[in-house]
């Protein structure tokens, strides 16, 4: 048995392995995605008063604090039994959609994009930002620096700070937008348009016309067939902050649909003695293992499941990508076929980009937007509240039990990752047996394929560890003074 280590992966948040195990006919007999960090936040949590939960979460991760402080907000909402103002609702929604076009925009140019860009076997000393602008151009990487930029103004001027948020409150928000404000909103959301039609642009021209990639999206080695997640308005549109949660089989057709409270009723979780992440499932088809296909319990939570998930998009830039999307991969304009093909999430995530900043646009020229109605102020008995926003990686939820002084007794989140973490092992072992076959020489380029069955997910481990299962895993490596390993005990 041979066995090959990835440590760490990389382009990711957080810290992960991947360990390869081959067999003595050169066969991959198995593949881990092993997470070796333990976060625990939920236990910090109890405690602590709840409507502290919208600044305290945040700093779960740098990269996506806004998707917790959101979450967190809906949730105390909920404690509180409070419905906030709609010009408050409309804040909240128009900083997460500049969100939403900085992250999405940091995958698809730094992370997940130089696979494509430079290509799956470059060097690695060019799979990066550096080579993807030296690929596009210098005035594409100052696009791209100029996008993070002016949505972080935004994000700072809504939220208060520009990393860890905390204008929401329960019942509201704190801040609001001035009039004299609203025009640089504006202005910055026709910018953002703008540079969502250029990424699309950047894909069409590197990725879809190129017929090796479109070739590698199509085949099996990134393909599954699972169940599909996703956050749906009332006419079951994609929708990253509000809404029911929306759940589709293999074929398309809808499982369930829940409200944030009924999540229980439809969501269960499974622990693994290998992995400090929980493995979430549908409560209702059963845990059956790491398989996909109808009979299998798991689920997917990505881009390309909100897609999957949703009958089309709300504003008419991203909804012509989406059928065209759809038509090129499946055939079926209408959305109503799945994609299974998991190397397209890169796609829908740039439709996803031009979503949100369409919708920053229709947010910042509503009139309501400067309304000084910004807050309702709780007056309920707090007790128990779940909320629940998009995050770019995935569904988030947030649940939250408090006693009768707001003090909170018990705290659960399923993050965005938590929910892939089933389907990228899978992704992760189905790529590594499908690359390596007996006689294959097993390269730097060939990891790197392998690594792009996660990446494609943009998983953020950092939020994600929630569980520690039995002894915590360990290696003591002893060297001598040149660095020569002396000894080594394991317990892995």
């Amino acid at each position: 048995m041979k066995r090959y280590t990835i440590d760490p992966v990389t382009r990711l948040e957080g810290h992960g392995k991947i360990e390869i195990f081959v067999n003595d006919d050169g066969e991959v007999a198995n593949a881990y995605m092993q997470i070796p960090e333990l976060r625990g936040f939920e236990q910090f949590c109890v405690g602590r008063p709840v409507e502290e939960m919208p600044r305290i979460t945040t700093r779960l991760c740098g990269v996506c604090p806004e998707a917790h402080h959101m979450a967190a907000a809906k949730a105390c909402d909920a404690v509180y039994h409070v419905e906030i103002p709609s010009a408050a609702k409309k804040l909240r929604e128009l900083l997460y959609s500049y969100f939403y076009i900085a992250d999405h925009t940091v995958h698809f140019y730094a992370l997940g994009g130089p696979d494509f860009v430079c290509g799956p076997d470059a060097p690695a000393a060019e799979r990066n930002i550096l080579g993807v602008v030296a690929k596009v151009g210098l005035d594409a990487g100052k696009q791209v620096i100029a996008c993070r930029a002016r949505c972080q103004e935004m994000i700072e001027k809504l939220g208060g700070k520009k990393i860890h948020q905390v204008t929401s409150l329960p019942g509201g928000v704190s801040v609001g937008l001035k009039p004299e404000e609203q025009a640089r909103a504006i202005e910055i959301a026709k910018a953002n348009v703008e540079f969502a039609k250029f990424t699309l642009k950047v894909l069409e021209d590197i990725v879809l016309k190129n017929k090796a990639y479109v070739d590698l999206i199509l085949g099996d080695v990134y393909n599954h067939k699972t169940y599909y997640m996703g956050l749906v308005d009332a006419n079951n549109k994609v929708n990253f902050y509000d809404g029911k949660v929306r759940v589709v089989d293999p074929d398309g057709a809808e499982h369930c649909k829940y409200s944030p409270n009924e999540y229980r009723n439809f969501i269960a979780e499974r622990v693994e003695p290998w992995t400090y992440l929980k493995f979430p499932y549908l409560k209702k088809v059963g845990w059956k293992g790491f398989v996909d296909g109808k009979d299998s319990g798991v689920y997917c939570a990505t881009p390309q499941s909100r897609l999957n998930a949703a009958d089309g998009m709300a504003t008419p830039l991203a909804q012509a990508e989406y059928e065209r999307m759809f038509e090129t991969l499946t055939g079926d304009k209408s959305g109503k076929k799945p994609i299974h093909a998991r190397l397209a999430t890169h796609w829908a995530r740039v439709i996803e980009l031009a979503y949100a900043a369409e919708h920053s646009l229709e947010l910042a020229q509503d009139p309501e937007i400067t309304s000084d109605k910004i807050r309702t102020i709780p007056t309920a008995k707090p007790d128990e509240g779940i909320g629940i926003v998009e995050a770019p990686r995935g569904t988030l939820t947030h649940h939250y039990c408090t006693d009768e002084k707001g003090i909170l007794t018990k705290v659960n989140l399923i993050v965005g990752t938590t929910n892939n973490y089933a389907p990228i092992a899978m992704s992760v072992k189905k790529a590594a047996q499908g690359l390596i076959k007996k006689g294959t020489k097993v390269t730097d380029a060939i990891l790197n394929m392998v690594e792009m069955a996660f990446r494609l997910y943009d998983p953020c481990f950092g939020c994600a560890t929630h569980t520690l299962p039995g002894q915590m895993p360990l290696i003591v490596t002893i060297r001598d003074n040149e660095g020569n390993i002396k000894q080594q005990f394991r317990r892995d």
